[in-house]
């Protein structure tokens, strides 16, 4: 559907817009479609295989289903530098991302709370839109691994518009 296309596009914009802590933006996006959802539904599956992760497995099939994907990440986010300790530091200087299992951390917890922001905005448009989505933490994990998007840390968001939502209509 065509349609799924525009939504994909204004839940981006609804990403891209939304407030960020001390108008600092760390915040990628990009919307996949066609052979590249083939592409992470792949991707999602070797690194549930090679990880033991059953749960990608499962995502993975979610994806295949979907007309588009949204990503949403943060890439080499500043800390905030308000010394807060949200972050499990006392002094944001100690805050240096490096990578650590599926993502790049520790990062600031400002600009995870950006991240989080962002994606609200995302799945709130979708949902006015009457398109069924779900952030999936699984999704970033293989984008990133794959090359797909370039972040530190990513969620994706699948989009569809069957009968039936698949992203919660489905078997564990």
């Amino acid at each position: 559907m065509q349609v799924l296309k525009i939504i994909a596009e204004l839940m981006e914009l609804a990403a891209r817009t939304s407030p960020k802590t001390k108008g600092e933006d760390f915040v990628v996006t990009k919307i996949i479609n066609g052979d590249e959802i083939n592409r992470l539904a792949e991707a999602m599956l070797k690194f549930g295989e090679d990880s033991g992760k059953p749960g990608f497995a499962r995502d993975a099939q979610s994806v295949k289903l979907s007309e588009q994907v949204l990503l949403i990440g943060i890439k080499e986010a500043r800390p905030a530098g308000l010394n807060c300790g949200a972050c499990g530091f006392t002094s944001c200087a100690q805050v240096v991302a490096q990578e650590i299992g599926e993502c790049k951390a520790p990062q600031c917890a400002f600009r995870y709370l950006d991240l989080g922001i962002a994606l609200g905005s995302a799945v709130r448009t979708a949902s006015e839109l009457c398109a069924d989505n779900r952030i999936m933490y699984r999704i970033g994990v293989a984008a990133r691994k794959a090359g797909i998007i370039s972040a530190d840390f990513v969620l994706g968001i699948p989009v569809s518009g069957s009968g039936k939502n698949i992203y919660f209509d489905r078997r564990l």
